[in-house]
This record gives C-alpha cells, sequence and structure tokens, in this order.
C-alpha cells in the first residue's frame, strides 16, 4: 500500500533540521509526527527544552519551532506494510533543494536513526555545507539504549 510522509513543521527561522525516515501506522492515522505513544521522540524535546510534557499536538509543533527547529521525513512516499523502515519499498525522496533554498539559516540536520541518514544520502543531491548528527532512533523498537541514553545524545542538537 501505497503511503504519504507530511508536510515539513517549519518556518523561516529554521536553523536545525531534524529527519526521520517516513511516519509509521500510528503517526499516519493520528495525522501527526511521531504519533506513537511509545516514541520517546517528544519526551526527549521537552525534556531537552525543559517544558512540562504535553500531548497537545499544536504544542508539540510550537516547541520546535520556538527552537528554530524543523521536523521533516526523508521519503515523502513509499509503499510498506506495518511500520518497520525495514519493511519500505519503492521510496520516493522528499525535495530537499526546494526546501534548503526556502530555508537558508539552517546550520544542522540532525537524523532521528542511521535509516534516515542512509535515505537521505542516497537520495538528495543537495546537501548543504552544514553539520550532520547521527542520533539514536526514538522509534519504540530501539530498545539499545535507556531513554537518558537517548537525551543525553539528543541534547547535542540545541549546540549549533
Amino acid at each position: 500500500m501505497k503511503i504519504y510522509s507530511f508536510p515539513p513543521i517549519s518556518d523561516k527561522h529554521t536553523k536545525i533540521l531534524i529527519l526521520g525516515t517516513m511516519p509509521g501506522k500510528k503517526s499516519l492515522k493520528l495525522n501527526q509526527y511521531y504519533g506513537h505513544g511509545g516514541n520517546s521522540f517528544w519526551k526527549l524535546m521537552f525534556a531537552i527544552f525543559e517544558e512540562s510534557f504535553s500531548i497537545d499536538y499544536n504544542k508539540r509543533k510550537n516547541i520546535l519551532l520556538k527552537n528554530n527547529i524543523a521536523l521533516w521525513d526523508v521519503l515523502k512516499a513509499c509503499e510498506r506494510e506495518g511500520s518497520s523502515d525495514n519493511a519500505i519499498l519503492k521510496e520516493e525522496s522528499n525535495d530537499f533543494k526546494t526546501f534548503f533554498e526556502n530555508h537558508p539559516e539552517i546550520k544542522k540536520i540532525a537524523f532521528n536513526g542511521q535509516n534516515a541518514e542512509e535515505y537521505f544520502n542516497v537520495y538528495s543531491n543537495h546537501k548543504p555545507d552544514v553539520e550532520f548528527i547521527s542520533l539514536p532512533s526514538t522509534s519504540p523498537a530501539n530498545t539499545w539504549k535507556t531513554f537518558d541514553e537517548k537525551l543525553n545524545e539528543w541534547k547535542t542538537i540545541i549546540k549549533i
């Protein structure tokens, strides 16, 4: 079944771009980035910026924008059964050339997991001269690191 990603959460002040691979089933159903309750992405963002955690999606998006962070996925569309990146077939990349033209202040790109970085390296013909950082996946399937270990690594996104 063909599935499609979401538009980016971004504005003209974006300095950091966080890239995932493709929304999972639960996220697609809710029409929200990282909508699965077991995904630690939003908990990490609220912890990093020392804000009270909220399930309100508008507050979640605002915490990113307030801190000059954009959120997007590397893939625009693909075929996939389930939510695993390993099941992705017939993938199509998002248009990074236009995105970077519209967001010239980006200084850092952070990948939410190695798969996002690998797809970006394969499909993006336009790589700006910025810092790249690969971070541990926030997926509930990533049980190799504790929340605190992930938090320590993810804190590096705010250092430009």
